[in-house]
């Protein structure tokens, strides 16, 4: 489903980077009332804006160190935060920060307010010490990321320091009290990102480490109005992480080799076009990934990134981590002051700061807030429950089908065909095979087995769904589509908007680029860059034939890529196939479509990666479209051999992958301004004289279309090149039909003299 592309791992940053600079602010206290919504006992039908007033208030017997249980005493509150406000170095007040959350959290159990859910003993949240690296596999190899602190269910917290792991889930005093006291403030070894609910990531400043942190506290807390932070909001860059000095207890600058080997991975990065929210955001190569080393290894590149970027990886190896994660949280703590960081599909947002020191009560509704929390408060998709099979992780989904019953789906999530995406917004596309009783019964001629396509897709946009509708009745009278496209075996759309939280929260322009998740199920394929020389000159060949069909059929796909060209075989002919039609749009579709800017950056069109282009002042056409597929085959038969991707330094086009749209414009347009002959003598030399000659076409049609713009300008009219016929879409392409390589590839070979 999407383009194997090659890159640094760290180059997944810039990405994540540009999100979190287009991040939206909401006021605190927004933010707070949204979170106490969904821990109320009625989160989707009464709304209760008074709630936070209410729990403020409720609160203020913890904060003023009135509410003693079992486990704790608040008065030990107001001991942890004075420890935490002293002199020193950053990760010498994850300790008191840890053991003021975990006392609060034992005493806000006690609280009760009207409307309000009691805690959630399946969960059973607390503060845990990281500060160690944590591993995930993404397709072929691991990243390391390393978050200060982490929230998190108890049982999965105390999991690494038991010998036996405990299949308890009740609720146990005893175990909390022990690990509150003991190995919360201990470093664990192999945390799951899977178990992983929030992270918590620490900055101090220089006077913070020197003098301590000022203002004392006060002595007592009461209910008041918020009072602003400086900064209100948390930019990217506002703090540059300082090196501390090494102590006893630090890591220690040299680090085992394998903490610094640079991995090979298979991480599906965001991939955006510059041009907003119709942006193709996949990536789809394989990645190259560099380990992140100790926080106190001077070379460490990501102690280096601004908080605000690390806690964005934090997110996109949570998101990473489950399936249809719907939204996430995590907290970033400067001094005294906390931010809340909401991330979705659509975008992320920021709330105003907290000062937890001066501000105690809001801190407390928080905390109070996330105690009450289910797995599906915290974003968990409860739709995909997490099974085992044969010592698998997989995930089940079923569903009530108006025509088929109960529709049964077994998501083969741990399967090493299994396409994740790595980053924070867009579609975020998963394809992971999937096996169905019900669908296996009512489609037995499937033989090659399935795949679940799970995604975001834009609400405004056509669905995926609606335009293969209209491709399947295309097919129906055109034979040069009819089993070129995928078959949509079965799909769903789920009902939940990103949109609602930004209108909850009085984001502005809540609905621009709200998404919503659908699943689709669709046969087996397999990949374009699995062939090689004539089988794939024919798939690639049946794809564009298929193309312009669908195009002047009033499809337009928009997205020519190596991962949208698919093939299966059928009486030993190999069928080519278009594939993915999230990006597309239809001719008849309400308000403008042509200018939206769409596509995987390295294949599309230069005339899309100029600034105009990306600022959506030039209409797509379906000569960009052409151009994406010459790029394609370039990009192909430079970077594969026998249907594996070429080793690091025996292939090009790397860069192109990591970079935005118009600087890989540029880059593309010196690359066909300046052909050499391939290095690597794999490439079929009639193969590479078709892509020398499709250059060469591009380039003489780019050329006679400036000569004509000028022309137009010099007589003042109106360029005329900014539309297409049926007959200029014809002519353009038979001009590449025409071409020596094409014609030869295309005959079929003599048969042997008897």
């Amino acid at each position: 489903m999407a383009a194997r592309i090659s890159a640094w791992v760290n180059k997944v940053r810039p990405w994540i980077q540009r999100d979190i600079e287009q991040a939206k602010e909401c006021k605190a206290d927004a933010m707070l009332q949204a979170l106490l919504q969904h821990a109320s006992s009625t989160p989707e039908t009464t709304k209760q804006p008074e709630l936070l007033q209410k729990c403020l208030k409720a609160v203020l017997p913890v904060c003023n160190g009135q509410v003693s249980t079992a486990l704790a005493k608040s008065s030990d509150v107001e001991i942890a935060l004075k420890e935490y406000m002293s002199p020193g170095d950053e990760n010498q007040f994850y300790g008191p920060f840890i053991r003021a959350t975990n006392i609060a959290l034992a005493c806000l159990e006690e609280i009760k307010v009207d409307g309000m859910d009691a805690p959630v003993p399946a969960v059973d949240m607390i503060c845990q010490q990281n500060d160690m690296p944590m591993h995930q596999t993404h397709q072929t190899a691991k990243s390391i990321r390393k978050p200060d602190l982490v929230i998190l269910p108890l049982n999965s917290a105390c999991a690494p320091f038991e010998k036996k792991k405990k299949k308890d889930k009740n609720k146990d005093d005893k175990k909390r009290k022990a690990h509150m006291d003991t190995n919360a403030t201990a470093k664990p070894k192999n945390l799951l990102w899977q178990d992983i609910l929030a992270c918590i990531e620490f900055k101090r400043k220089t006077p913070g480490r020197k003098k301590g942190i000022q203002p004392p506290p006060p002595s007592s807390y009461k209910v008041e109005d918020y009072v602003p932070t400086k900064p209100e909001y948390l930019p990217v860059d506002h703090l540059k992480p300082e090196r501390p000095t090494p102590g006893p207890s630090q890591t220690p600058a040299t680090q085992p080799a394998s903490d610094t080997a640079l991995l090979s991975s298979g991480l599906t990065a965001a991939q955006p076009s510059q041009g907003g929210s119709s942006s193709k955001r996949k990536a789809a190569d394989t990645l190259e990934s560099a380990a992140k080393k100790s926080k106190m290894n001077p070379d460490d590149t990501d102690a280096e990134l601004d908080v605000t970027v690390q806690t964005g990886l934090y997110a996109a190896e949570m998101f990473a981590a489950n399936l249809a994660v719907n939204y996430l949280l995590n907290l970033i703590v400067v001094d005294d002051v906390m931010w809340i960081w909401y991330y979705d599909r659509q975008g992320t947002i920021q709330s105003s700061g907290i000062n937890f020191i001066q501000d105690l009560p809001r801190f407390m509704v928080l905390l109070y807030a996330l105690q009450r929390f289910k797995l599906e408060n915290w974003g968990r998709n409860k739709d995909f429950l997490p099974v085992e099979v044969e010592e698998k992780r997989c995930h089940e989904f079923k569903i009530t089908d108006e025509e088929l019953g109960e529709v049964d789906l077994l998501l083969h999530t741990s399967h090493d065909e299994r396409v994740t995406h790595y980053g924070l917004q867009g579609r975020a596309t998963n394809v992971v095979p999937v096996t169905s009783d019900v669908l296996a019964k009512k489609y037995p001629n499937v033989q090659g087995g399935m795949v679940a396509k799970i995604f975001w897709g834009e609400v405004n946009h056509t669905s995926e769904p609606k335009i293969l509708e209209k491709v399947k009745e295309i097919a129906k009278v055109h034979a040069t589509v009819k089993d070129h496209v995928p078959e949509l075996l079965w799909h769903h759309t789920f009902t939940n908007l990103t949109s609602a939280i930004r209108e909850a929260l009085g984001v502005p322009d809540p609905i621009t680029g709200s998404r919503m998740l659908y699943i689709l199920i669709f046969p087996k394929l397999h990949s374009i860059t699995k062939l090689e020389d004539k089988e794939l000159f024919d798939v690639w060949v049946q794809c564009i034939i298929c193309h312009v069909t669908l195009w002047k059929e009033g499809v337009f796909h928009r997205d020519v890529s190596p991962g949208n060209m698919m093939w299966y075989e059928i009486d030993g002919k190999l069928m080519g196939v278009l594939n993915d039609y999230d990006l597309s749009s239809l001719a008849n579709d309400p308000g403008p479509r042509g200018n939206e800017r769409t596509g995987t950056v390295p294949f599309m069109a230069l005339d899309l990666l100029t600034e105009e282009g990306q600022r959506g002042e030039i209409k797509h056409l379906y000569r960009h479209d052409l151009e994406s597929f010459v790029w394609c085959l370039a990009w192909i038969s430079l970077r594969y051999e026998n249907g594996a991707l070429l080793p690091a330094e025996s292939r090009p086009f790397d860069e192109w992958a990591t970079l935005d749209a118009v600087t890989c414009g540029v880059k593309k347009y010196y690359f066909q301004g300046h052909l050499k002959a391939p290095k690597s003598s794999h490439i079929d030399p009639l193969l590479w004289c078709l892509i020398v000659e499709c250059f060469d076409l591009l380039d003489t049609d780019t050329f006679n279309r400036h000569k004509q713009l000028l022309r137009s300008i010099k007589r003042r009219e109106k360029p005329t090149n900014t539309e297409e016929t049926e007959s200029d879409i014809d002519s353009f392409l038979q001009r590449f039909k025409d071409t020596e390589s094409w014609v030869a590839l295309s005959t079929p070979p003599r048969e042997p003299s008897p």
